[in-house]
């Protein structure tokens, strides 16, 4: 069993445990789904006593990088890679993506159907609203494919898309509009490095339909420069985006205008508590608005490490999440809370 501390720090996500996804059970239970390596895990959760209990896992071709639910709850994506992350790191030649039934009474996953074979490190996936496409994002090279979901859930044929798909430089995410038109996906750039240059990072805006990606579109403030967006997500009802940029800690909106976003952030505010403050290693992270529409949630991200008395110790930063509410009337979001994760460099969580 796992006591209320270590409850917080899986729920937060960490760097030992990459994704971090959920389910229902039919008897309304509540099921945490979370992967360390190549192992994904699942694990049953009481809220009220903050306590999980292992009861599974199934065992992917390689480490695990991503999850992402089918709208019906009966099946889970996951993608796998051997490649390390980043760039410059050891480049590997296992790289899948995984179909997995749920059992409706338990949560416990097992395989459907073989494994899709990817070209590189997929970083991210998910489905369309309908899950009748799986789209997943890659970021060396940067890249975005859509595959078949098949009616009976199996992972089908990748579409061919008509040109080629711009993904911008080092892809992070891509996720689909409520509306299932518009399919956006978030590119992070990189920071300047050695004598190279930065990377400019933007939001590639594609049409959507029929699992092709069309008239794409480059949102990119300042040219892009200054600008590293890595995860995004949609107001409830109202046409607002909330986009986290990890190169620069902060959060985002953009508003939605018919089937284009506006070409720059109509706010932009701090994810720390300290921003003039900022250690080496501190980046933002995801990004969640509430079910509700009423508040918006960062994740503050650090695991810089000095030399202590013949040690690698942490050396400051902050992992925390960072709470907004929402205003209802113009989507501004406002700090109200930083909530420590008790744990280093959550790289995912979930509502």
């Amino acid at each position: 069993m796992t006591d209320r501390r270590a409850f917080l720090s899986l729920l937060a996500g960490a760097t030992a445990a990459p994704t971090l996804s959920w389910g229902q059970g039919a008897a309304g239970k509540l099921v945490v789904y979370a992967s360390a390596g190549p192992e994904l895990s699942w694990y049953d959760a009481d809220v009220a006593r903050a306590t999980l209990v292992r009861r599974g896992s199934v065992t992917l071709p390689a480490n695990v990088q991503y999850a992402w639910p089918h709208v019906s709850r009966r099946y889970l994506y996951a993608t796998s890679s051997d490649s390390a992350s980043g760039v410059g790191g050891f480049v590997g030649k296992t790289h899948h993506a995984s179909a997995f039934r749920i059992d409706p009474a338990s949560g416990a996953l097992t395989a459907h159907g073989a494994a899709a074979p990817l070209a590189s490190r997929p970083i991210h996936n998910t489905t369309d609203r309908r899950s009748e496409f799986l789209l997943t994002a890659y970021n060396n090279p940067s890249a975005v494919t859509v595959h078949r979901i098949n009616p009976d859930g199996m992972i089908g044929a990748e579409v061919k898309q008509p040109g080629p798909v711009d993904a911008g430089i080092f892809a992070h995410q891509v996720l689909l509009t409520p509306d299932n038109r518009l399919a956006i996906v978030v590119t992070r750039g990189n920071d300047p490095d050695k004598g190279k240059p930065e990377d400019p990072g933007a939001l590639k805006v594609y049409h959507f339909r029929d699992g092709v990606l069309a008239s794409g579109a480059t949102v990119a403030p300042n040219g892009g420069y200054g600008f590293g967006p890595r995860h995004i997500d949609f107001h409830t009802t109202q046409p607002w985006i909330y986009v986290s940029l990890e190169r620069q800690n902060k959060l985002t909106m953009f508003r939605r205008e018919g089937d284009a976003l506006a070409p720059t952030p109509a706010y932009a505010k701090d994810l720390l508590a300290e921003p003039h403050n900022v250690r080496p290693r501190q980046l933002g992270g995801a990004v969640h608005v509430h079910p509700n529409g009423r508040y918006v949630y960062g994740i503050n991200r650090a695991d810089y490490r000095v030399d202590f008395e013949g040690k690698r110790v942490f050396g400051g930063g902050e992992n925390s999440l960072a709470v907004f509410s929402i205003d209802q009337t113009t989507g501004e979001p406002t700090l109200i809370q930083h909530a420590d994760t008790q744990g280093f460099h959550p790289r995912t969580f979930h509502i």
